[in-house]
């Protein structure tokens, strides 16, 4: 696992709007929400209508796109600022990984994560994720991603992976 600061750009999947607040499939964006505390970084601002971006010693993206479209966003940024997709890394949840566990991964494939599917479509697969296990419901995978949960325990287990994982 890299520092921080050895990516130019660091992307928090998820989806906009209030009614996806505290679904399952926005920890990414709680992830850069916390980066963003932690370092002082500035409010997120929209930078264009593909994305959401706070920038200090790296930039901090939510894409503006909702999660099925995370790639036109990824692509917009990198039409503007050259880097290379091992510069980038993704934060995103993973139902393949039990709850709570927290994983690094460079490349691979998008198993099944519309998100993923859509930035490696834009950028090839390359890129480097931190993939944060939520379970595989028994159920209906697209309601449990989507539903509203308290996730108030993340932010513990995100500074806890962190500080172990030494990425600050």
């Amino acid at each position: 696992m890299q520092k921080l600061a050895d990516y130019k750009l660091v992307v928090g999947l998820g989806n906009i709007g209030s009614s996806y607040q505290n679904s399952r499939h926005n920890l990414g964006f709680i992830f850069v929400d916390l980066l963003r505390s932690k370092f002082g970084f500035n409010e997120f601002a929209l930078k264009n209508s593909n994305y959401f971006l706070s920038s200090g010693f790296v930039d901090l993206m939510k894409p503006a796109t909702y999660m099925n479209n995370s790639g036109l966003a990824v692509l917009s940024y990198l039409t503007k600022k050259k880097c290379a997709s091992s510069q980038i890394l993704v934060i995103h949840d993973e139902l393949n990984l039990k709850e709570g566990e927290i994983k690094f991964k460079i490349g691979g494939g998008h198993g099944g994560h519309n998100g993923l599917r859509s930035i490696s479509n834009a950028i090839g697969s390359e890129y480097h994720r931190i993939r944060l296990g939520i379970g595989r419901p028994e159920g209906d995978v697209a309601h449990y991603v989507l539903q509203s949960t308290d996730l108030s325990i993340w932010n513990e287990r995100i500074n806890v992976w962190c500080e172990e994982n030494k990425i600050w």
